[in-house]
């Protein structure tokens, strides 16, 4: 007779039951900041360590840099965005798409934008006036930041439902369970992949020919700066990634925000006193309930030594940002929210080279939604809590998160 194994902690992490809360697995996983899995991989959970590792040079982002890459990875045909390249690939690509969209070159870029940002969130909390019980993902939290990447990217709002189903099943490649069918999925997220890319190389194609519009697609086709040009191919991939992680994080920080607050009512009643207090909060969110918490598929180039353990060269790693967010030997009393913290250092947007190339652009979307979000609302509840989560432990949020008012 066979005795089954017991689950190890990064397992239950990754089941779907533990969504709602894995901090207290992720405080077990700290007793060993690296520690090995069956499967050879390497979980490393401890705020130090993680944060040495996203400025290490020989920790690689790049896939074929795995001896194993796994299916989601090995069976990817397209060139990949600059997030999942190396130096030099990875600098000159970023360094292109950052000419217009922030500083040195468009240093104003997202300041700029306050205006058309608060009147998108305006607009939206209008329709919530007067409405005893709303969704805050479904008529709040995802509509506002995918309004502000299509009109960035130059992508039709109307195209908007074609484009939310290829992502999601894009995402959902990054989800571990077990439980669900590794094959569909992959099967659904490939084609996805390839429908999405298709329908940003048609829009690349219509800007071909005309001047240049104001939007970030037809600037990354138009432009020539000191690093040339960006091939067709990378201008897809670049407006790939955008539009996904446009959105997708900053749904998750949004939509983790109201919850907090709703979790922690004096603090939302100090944000309507005080609102200027924005800024500290929302960084503190990003510590406390950040929307991303892995970082999975990172290879070591060379062996690696990380807290006396050597991982050797070609090993995937895998990152528990989350875990190091909640590290009490770097944050003092890390599981309390608190947005008074000072020095919060946190790992809410990675760190190193591959620090979010967005993180500017959501903050302030965060600032001006729940700013908007604490002004107006009456007396608001949760429904239920916890919430209905979403399957992907990597980009963690509720799925919907039903709140009364009034």
């Amino acid at each position: 007779m066979t005795v089954a194994q017991a689950p190890s902690t990064l397992q239950r992490i990754l089941d779907y039951s533990s969504r709602a809360d894995p901090y207290p697995l992720y405080a077990e996983l700290r007793r060993r900041p690296v520690a090995r899995q069956e499967d050879g991989d390497y979980v490393v959970s401890t705020y130090r360590e993680i944060s040495a590792l996203l400025h290490d040079p020989h920790l690689s982002s790049d896939a074929h840099s795995l001896e194993n890459p796994g299916p989601a990875l090995a069976e990817r045909g397209d060139p990949p965005a600059f997030i999942g390249l190396d130096p030099p690939r990875h600098d000159r690509l970023r360094r292109m798409a950052m000419r217009h969209f922030g500083p040195p070159h468009s240093p104003t870029l997202v300041n700029d934008m306050r205006p058309d940002l608060t009147a998108v969130v305006t607009d939206l909390i209008e329709n919530l006036v007067g409405r005893d019980q709303i969704d805050i993902v479904d008529d709040f939290a995802y509509p506002f930041p995918v309004t502000v990447i299509c009109h960035l990217l130059g992508v039709p709002r109307e195209d908007e439902p074609r484009f939310h189903r290829w992502v999601e099943a894009i995402v959902a490649l990054l989800d571990f369970d077990p439980a669900t069918d590794p094959q569909e999925r992959l099967r659904e997220g490939t084609q996805a992949r390839k429908d999405l890319r298709h329908y940003l190389a048609e829009l690349l194609r219509s800007r071909r020919g005309r001047p240049p519009g104001d939007d970030l697609l037809s600037r990354l086709a138009s432009d020539e700066g000191p690093d040339g040009r960006m091939t067709d191919e990378e201008i897809v991939s670049t407006a790939n990634l955008l539009l996904i992680a446009g959105h997708e994080t900053t749904v998750n920080l949004i939509t983790n925000g109201v919850l907090t607050l709703l979790r922690h009512p004096e603090v939302l009643e100090r944000l309507r006193r005080e609102p200027e207090m924005i800024i500290r909060t929302v960084e503190e969110l990003l510590r406390y309930e950040p929307p991303v918490h892995i970082i999975p598929w990172r290879a070591a180039y060379s062996d690696l030594t990380v807290a006396g353990v050597t991982i050797p060269k070609g090993s995937r790693i895998t990152l528990m940002l989350a875990s190091g967010n909640r590290d009490p030997a770097y944050f003092r009393d890390p599981d309390r929210f608190d947005p008074d913290r000072r020095d919060n250092r946190h790992l809410g947007f990675g760190s190193g080279i591959h620090l979010c190339f967005g993180a500017p652009l959501a903050r302030l979307e965060t600032q001006i939604a729940l700013n908007g979000l604490v002004r107006h609302l009456e007396n608001p509840r949760l429904v239920a809590d916890p919430p209905p989560y979403r399957q992907s432990a990597v980009l963690r949020g509720p799925r919907h998160l039903l709140v009364r008012q009034g």
